[in-house]
C-alpha cells in the first residue's frame, strides 16, 4: 500500500484499495523498458516493448524516481462503450489503425549457451569451423556464416540450421537444428572464453522473437484494470467523434461500477487536458489538485478547448454513420501490455510422445505433451452421461496401446510370435 508502485498510480485515492493492490502485481508483469545497454546483455529471458511513452498523467513519486527513463506502457484513446459484443466481461477492442501505427509492439529475447567443449581424455572434443585447416565447410548449403555461426538477423525456422561446429573425434562438422516451432531472428552471437582455462570456449545467442499483438493477449491501465485483447477492428468501422477521432481502445462500462477505479475516470480527463493543452500532468495522491476538485480542474481545462465539461463526445457509428444516442465517456488512459501473452500457453495435440511405461500421454508444454484430463473433467461427463466421448478421452487418446499376449497362459512378458 505503501510501495514506491503505488505511488506512482495515479489518482489512486479514488480507487477502491484492492484495485491499487492488483496494479502492484501487474507493474512488475509489464512488458517495457527493463534497461538501456540491450547490446550488451545476454539475460536468460527479456520482454521488452517496441513502441513505449512516457505517461502523460503521473505522480511525483514516478518523476522523482525517474521511471520516465523506463517507459512501460502506450498512452491510448479510451472510449468506454459497448461496441460490436467483442468487448463482455473484460475483453477489450484495439482499433487496427493503432496496431499498424505500432501500438503495443514488443519483443522477447531468449539467451543460450552452446558449450564447444565436450572433454574426451582432457581434450575438448568440438570447435569452430576454420577452412584453413582444411574444414572445407559449404557455408552456402546450411544457410551460415564461413564460421559456422548464424548471421545477425537471420531468421530461423524449426530444422532449420543453427550451428555447425567441427567434432574433432569423429572428423566431420556436426549440425546443429533450431528445435522452437515459433520462428525467430538472431540478435546477436558472442563467443566467451573462461578467465580460468583459456581453452574452455562457448558460443553464446540471443533470439528475438516478435511479439505483437494478437488476440487473447492480456492489457492492463494503471488501475486494475485489466482485459484481454478479443478483435483487431477495423479503423473505418470503429465509432468517431465529431473531430473524427477514433479510439485506439474500447473497453466496457460494466468493468467500472463494481470496482469502483474512479481512479481511471480522473486520469482519463486529466489526460485530455494534458493533450490538449500539451503539458504531462503531475499529480499527488491524497491531495487536492491545484487546491481545488481534480474533476472540477479538469473539467474547467476542457471546455476552454470546447469540450464537455465532464469528458463526454458525441460519437457516431462507423458502420452505419448515424449519430449514438447517448454521449461517450472519451479521454486519454496510459495502457500496459502484460507478459501473458497465448502464443506462451497455448497448448494442443492431436497424437504426440508418451511415456514408455505407462503409454500414457508426457506432460509438459514443451515436450508436445497432453492437457491433464483429471478426475473433475471424468465426473462432468459422467453427469453428462457421456460415455462414448469418456472411453475417447481416457482410453484411446491416452492409454490405447497394442501388444502381444500368450494365448495359452495370457502373460504379456513371455510372449513370442509364431510365424
Amino acid at each position: 500500500m505503501l510501495s514506491i508502485i503505488a505511488s506512482c498510480i495515479p489518482f489512486c485515492n479514488y480507487n477502491q484499495s484492492p484495485r491499487n493492490m492488483y496494479q502492484c502485481q501487474m507493474s512488475k508483469q509489464t512488458m517495457g523498458t527493463p534497461y538501456h545497454n540491450h547490446v550488451y546483455r545476454s539475460d536468460n529471458k527479456i520482454y521488452r516493448l517496441l513502441t513505449p511513452q512516457a505517461p502523460l498523467v503521473r505522480t511525483v513519486s514516478h518523476s522523482n524516481y525517474n521511471f520516465g527513463l523506463c517507459p512501460s506502457g502506450t498512452n491510448a484513446v479510451v472510449a468506454v462503450i459497448s461496441y460490436t459484443g467483442y468487448d463482455m466481461e473484460d475483453a477489450m477492442i484495439v482499433n487496427k489503425g493503432a496496431y499498424d501505427r505500432g501500438f503495443a509492439h514488443g519483443c522477447v529475447y531468449k539467451s543460450y549457451i552452446r558449450d564447444l567443449n565436450e572433454n574426451t581424455g582432457g581434450k575438448s572434443r568440438y570447435r569452430l569451423i576454420n577452412n584453413k585447416k582444411g574444414d572445407r565447410f559449404q557455408s552456402d548449403k546450411y544457410g551460415l556464416d564461413t564460421d559456422g555461426l548464424p548471421f545477425i538477423g537471420q531468421k530461423l525456422e524449426q530444422g532449420q540450421p543453427d550451428q555447425c561446429i567441427y567434432d574433432k573425434v569423429q572428423q566431420r562438422i556436426k549440425v546443429n537444428s533450431y528445435k522452437d516451432n515459433e520462428s525467430s531472428r538472431i540478435e546477436s552471437v558472442r563467443l566467451m572464453g573462461d578467465e580460468k582455462d583459456q581453452s574452455h570456449v562457448s558460443v553464446g545467442y540471443t533470439i528475438r522473437y516478435p511479439r505483437n499483438p494478437v488476440i487473447g493477449d492480456k492489457f492492463s491501465s494503471r488501475h486494475g484494470q485489466k482485459g484481454v485483447l478479443s478483435v483487431i477492428w477495423p479503423q473505418e468501422d470503429m465509432p468517431f467523434t465529431e473531430n473524427g477521432i477514433t479510439p485506439d481502445v474500447i473497453i466496457n462500462p460494466h468493468a467500472f461500477p463494481s470496482r469502483m477505479t474512479i481512479g481511471m475516470l480522473i486520469e482519463s480527463l486529466a489526460g485530455k487536458g494534458g493533450a490538449l493543452n500539451g503539458n504531462f500532468i503531475e499529480t499527488r495522491p491524497f491531495e487536492s489538485y491545484m487546491d481545488d476538485d481534480a474533476v472540477d480542474y479538469f473539467g474547467k481545462e476542457l471546455l476552454k478547448h470546447g469540450y464537455n465539461y465532464y469528458g463526454n463526445e458525441t460519437m457516431y457509428s462507423g458502420i452505419y454513420g448515424e449519430q449514438m444516442k447517448v454521449d461517450i465517456y472519451l479521454g486519454l488512459v496510459y495502457y500496459q501490455r502484460l507478459r501473458h501473452m497465448v502464443s506462451d500457453k497455448s497448448q494442443a495435440r492431436a497424437s504426440g510422445p508418451y511415456d514408455i511405461l505407462t503409454h500414457q500421454p508426457v506432460k509438459g508444454r514443451k515436450k508436445m505433451g497432453g492437457i491433464r484430463f483429471g478426475e473433475m473433467e471424468r465426473d462432468s461427463l459422467l453427469a453428462h452421461g457421456a460415455s462414448f466421448c469418456l472411453n475417447d478421452r481416457l482410453m484411446r487418446c491416452s492409454d490405447y496401446s497394442e501388444g502381444y499376449v500368450c494365448t495359452k497362459c495370457g502373460s504379456i512378458l513371455s510372449t513370442y510370435l509364431n510365424r
